[in-house]
């Protein structure tokens, strides 16, 4: 969650106000290639403090679209703000969309997965839109940013639900 608001914060300061015909300056640049990178590695970590289980397949597609979104993003940051805003769009509606299958999985056996499915829905929904309007001239970076915002903030209200679901299981 830190990560995603320092990346919100840096998106804010540095690039904000580029729009889809601009050619990526290089902090966006580093910054668009960066997210997806982190959300493998994130992914990564869960994983394996997760332990073993069924939804380890659907995370390792998961780590794979990060990097290959990685691997697009670094393309796409030669070109203009929005191709990389397509290639963010997609990666967005495709990871919302692991994020539900991993929530509906985990619902019974894990519980409180509530905020989950309200984020990966949410990443499905903005990731369509970001695809979408890539093209438009006024779709821009603080587009992302704001998605990551979100995605930080139910990120932690995640975090929270767990943590008291976990505390009661306890009692």
């Amino acid at each position: 969650m830190l990560f995603s608001l320092i990346w919100v914060a840096l998106v804010f300061t540095t690039s904000a106000s580029l729009v889809s015909t601009d050619r990526p300056t290089v902090s966006a640049a580093v910054l668009l290639v960066v997210y997806p990178l982190w959300d493998a590695i994130a992914t990564f970590l869960e994983r394996r403090l997760a332990g073993a289980g069924s939804a380890n397949r659907v995370s390792t597609v998961n780590m794979g679209l990060g990097l290959a979104t990685t691997a697009g993003m670094i393309i796409a940051v030669l070109s203009t703000v929005g191709t990389a805003l397509l290639v963010f769009g997609v990666w967005a509606l495709l990871s919302g969309a692991i994020q539900l299958v991993v929530a509906v999985r985990r619902r019974r056996t894990v519980g409180a997965q509530w905020p989950m499915v309200i984020s990966g829905g949410q990443s499905v929904l903005a990731g369509a839109a970001i695809a979408a309007g890539s093209t438009s001239p006024t779709s821009g970076l603080s587009t992302v940013a704001g998605y990551s915002a979100f995605g930080a903030f139910w990120f932690l209200v995640s975090v929270i639900a767990l943590t008291g679901r976990s505390r009661r299981g306890t009692r």
